[in-house]
């Protein structure tokens, strides 16, 4: 009897040892990801969440599985601040993608981030302020796969001035990235013998109405109006300028945060139709068209709304950083993360794409002891000693329901100023 209960009891231990085996692998990395499913940028934080979706499929298949925790920043600062703690203290994540908005990851980093030793990596903050944050002079924990507003603004003012526009006024969303790219956006179009005649704060949280700021703001009837906001504020106040007969003596002009396929719907696609902004771009190759198409072949279709490309990066760039770190026997842990960063994301080093095939091949270069140099789907992932990224910016207009590419300028082709 005592055989028996011995061999019974050790085939069970053998079948829950091969059915261990079968079953998922235990995730190397843990990554919390701040994302806006709700507020004002709502609009982009599904397709945010999509890419770091396709990311953790690709690196679980090449051999480096990891777990991404979501966390809604509700696009606010203290939101963003609650989710990021909960994701660092509850969660136990080793590294931070996001947030979205420059005033949501700029108090995260200040609060949670640089403090907590935790690197953070935002694929949409493009405040000129996150490179000289002084809470992180020296520390080196806060980076992003977005480029600086210092470049989409000289673009967004070359842009308007080369559309004929003499005067302008500024709409502009009262936090860290509305106020960086309103003052680049100035000092551009100025430079350029255009007249910002009037700029105009808004809250950051959305109201139910704008009529005081659109009031002021087309004051003197300029000649063009930069909605320098998000689509849950420019839906608003856009409806509100078009009802008012505004558009009658002024155009308007769009950036990043208001490149939206949602607000053509909503306010009548004929309105907006023919209408310029900028928006960071991506580089087109190899990278980008695999992403493109294992992000159709998952999703069916790719939106035409920023940042995802920065997002995909944000997640392979943190995984292959975590595997440099296993590959050289070391613990997985922030610090160590935030170390090999610019190792797996500079050259010198074999350019890794995004898709399976490269990663795994950066896996296998990473565990001979090889350098790796991981060039996005956004565009090169060399980050700085301030731990940002130079990428393209984009050039788009309004046309039917959706915004489309017009024009990407290389850097090389972006003015000093």
């Amino acid at each position: 009897m005592r055989k028996r209960l011995f061999a019974i009891l050790s085939l069970l231990l053998v079948v829950s040892v091969v059915l261990a085996g079968c079953g998922p692998k235990a995730a190397k990395v843990k990554i919390g990801a701040l994302v806006p499913l709700t507020g004002p940028l709502a609009e982009f934080g599904e397709g945010f969440r999509k890419a770091g979706d396709l990311a953790a499929k690709q690196l679980g298949e090449a051999g480096f599985p990891v777990e991404i925790k979501y966390a809604d920043t509700e696009t606010s600062a203290i939101p963003g601040v609650e989710a990021a703690r909960m994701l660092v203290d509850v969660e136990g994540v080793q590294v931070l993608i996001g947030a979205a908005a420059s005033g949501v990851s700029i108090p995260i980093a200040e609060s949670v981030s640089i403090p907590g030793e935790i690197p953070q990596i935002s694929n949409a903050s493009t405040s000129p302020l996150i490179s000289v944050l002084p809470a992180d002079e020296g520390k080196d924990f806060l980076f992003r796969t977005c480029p600086s507003d210092a470049l989409q603004g000289v673009v967004l003012g070359a842009l308007a001035a080369d559309q004929g526009y003499k005067t302008a006024a500024v709409l502009w969303v009262n936090n860290a990235y509305g106020e960086g790219l309103m003052e680049q956006f100035t000092e551009s179009f100025e430079f350029r013998g255009g007249k910002v005649v009037a700029s105009v704060p808004h809250a950051e949280d959305p109201a139910p109405t704008y009529v005081s700021e659109l009031k002021k703001v087309t004051e003197g009837s300029p000649d063009v109006m930069l909605a320098l906001s998000y689509p849950g504020h420019a839906t608003v106040y856009l409806k509100e300028f078009l009802e008012a007969g505004y558009g009658e003596t002024t155009d308007l002009i769009f950036c990043d945060g208001t490149k939206s396929i949602e607000m053509p719907k909503a306010l009548g696609a004929e309105n907006l139709a023919g209408f310029v902004g900028t928006a960071p771009g991506t580089v087109a190759g190899i990278s980008l068209d695999r992403f493109t198409a294992d992000y159709e072949a998952e999703y069916v279709e790719l939106e035409p709304l920023p940042f995802s490309t920065n997002f995909y990066d944000a997640v392979i760039v943190a995984a292959l950083a975590a595997a440099a770190c296993d590959a050289k026997g070391m613990d997985i842990t922030p610090v160590c993360i935030r170390d090999m960063l610019r190792e797996v994301g500079n050259p010198p080093g074999e350019t890794i794409t995004a898709g399976v095939d490269s990663i795994k091949n950066a896996l296998k270069l990473l565990k001979d002891g090889k350098a790796i140099n991981y060039e996005g789907a956004a565009g090169s992932v060399d980050f700085d000693s301030s731990g940002n990224v130079v990428t393209p910016i984009e050039v788009w207009k309004f046309i039917e329901a959706e915004p489309y590419i017009e024009t990407v300028l290389t850097v090389s082709e972006i003015p000093e100023k």
